[in-house]
């Protein structure tokens, strides 16, 4: 067995009932939107609880209703900054790009279930591709001088640990709910 191999998560979890996935795709995509609506930072736990919730998706829903999961997370960061401030346009130019890295790393976990490939490559794999996709994005419109060189950290390794955080959160809780 090697990193976070185990045969519980090669099951394919969204053989639930449709009305389990649905209640799942609402909750997951409220709390996707309230929690960078509500709390904002630190981004940290906030985007690892995010990662959480897409690599959640990924496992228990069929790829149409992880959809909402992939946008709502952007759009209550947008609503927070419009709401009370300081809205940044920045943000606006990143989210089509944040919502192909959200994609990216759903369908890392997506392909991981249809091939039983082992969580912990996955979970690397995908977070690396997610965080560098995100990174060459704002690094190409730092150098355009559209988005300030914040950006560049916030969507390079701080994209890349909330990923892992979240990828790990996501299998413990797995692992105890398996236990009880």
């Amino acid at each position: 067995m090697g990193l976070f191999k185990s045969g519980f998560l090669d099951e394919v979890y969204y053989e639930y009932s449709e009305r389990h996935q649905f209640v799942e795709m609402l909750l997951l995509a409220f709390l996707g939107f309230l929690i960078p609506f509500v709390f904002g930072h630190p981004q940290l736990l906030v985007g690892a609880l995010v990662n959480a919730f897409l690599i959640r998706s990924a496992l228990s829903l069929k790829s149409f209703k992880a959809i909402p999961i992939i946008f709502t997370p952007t759009l209550g960061v947008l609503a927070r900054g419009i709401l009370f401030g300081p809205f940044t346009v920045f943000i606006v130019y990143m989210m089509p790009f944040i919502w192909v890295g959200n994609y990216i790393i759903v369908q890392a976990f997506k392909v991981k279930l249809k091939h039983r490939l082992n969580y912990g490559l996955t979970l690397l794999a995908g977070s690396l591709l997610k965080a560098g996709f995100l990174y060459t994005t704002a690094f190409v419109f730092y150098s355009l001088g559209f988005i300030p060189q914040v950006f560049l950290t916030a969507m390079g390794v701080m994209q890349f640990t909330t990923a892992i955080l979240g990828g790990v959160l996501v299998y413990l809780l797995l692992r105890i709910g398996r236990v009880l």
